[in-house]
């Protein structure tokens, strides 16, 4: 029997981000939380890792430009109770390396990849002084659910109805609906209400609907992280 194709989606928070002109400046990100979960493409979850950065996470003036430095205490009760493992940058990425092989996966995907690609690349190499330069294998390819979104859920009727009724349009001068992965969701479970909870854990069980949804629609769409940038 032909083994499954599975996939690799992961999501990492960050300290050290700094906003210019309401954009984000990644330089010199460190990210403090990674999780990543091995699914198919129903959406179904394999197995899951909940690592929480050691050098990052104990680092106070890396922590305190956290975007969500009061979810701390959250993280303490989750490496106490066992739910997320506190690990070194080095340790982080033997496990997902590991992960990666043990379920043969040669597509690692991310809502907005560029920026969980470039925040892992830039936390291996600070951490380790560039002796370690980048943080997941050479052969796996990066895919961005934004891209794949864009292409197939942001240009329906139905999901721009959904962003006008629901005031979820973009604030330039020719508004268009927001592709961000909380308000995708929003439209995927038509609940308006719906809040991301911008931890590691959290959020990639939302990117991997978001993903599943988009296969489901049998559409070309763009995958790859640098395929035609708009």
């Amino acid at each position: 029997m032909r083994r499954k194709t599975l996939y690799a989606i992961i999501d990492t928070e960050t300290a050290n981000t700094l906003a210019l002109n309401g954009r984000l400046f990644m330089r010199d990100v460190q990210t403090y939380d990674i999780a990543i979960a091995i699914i198919d493409r129903f959406g179904n979850v394999y197995a899951v890792l909940r690592l929480i950065i050691d050098e990052v996470f104990h680092n106070p003036a890396l922590m305190t430009s956290a975007y969500y430095a009061k979810k701390i205490p959250e993280y303490v009760e989750q490496i106490n109770n066992g739910t997320a493992q506190l690990v070194s940058i080095y340790e982080a990425r033997k496990m997902v390396r590991d992960l990666l092989t043990e379920y043969n996966v040669k597509v690692i995907m991310a809502h907005n990849a560029r920026f969980d690609e470039n925040a892992l690349k830039s936390t291996i190499r600070y951490q380790t002084k560039s002796k370690a330069r980048y943080f997941m294998p050479y052969d796996v390819e990066w895919w961005d659910t934004m891209k794949m979104a864009q292409d197939v859920i942001c240009n329906k009727k139905s999901y721009i109805k959904f962003c006008e009724d629901n005031g979820f349009m973009t604030k330039h001068k020719k508004p268009r609906p927001r592709k961000t992965a909380e308000v995708l969701y929003r439209y995927i479970t038509q609940d308006p209400t719906f809040t991301e909870k911008h931890r590691g854990y959290d959020d990639i069980q939302i990117e991997k609907e978001i993903f599943a949804y988009c296969i489901k629609q049998h559409k070309k769409m763009r995958r790859k992280l640098w395929e035609n940038d708009d």
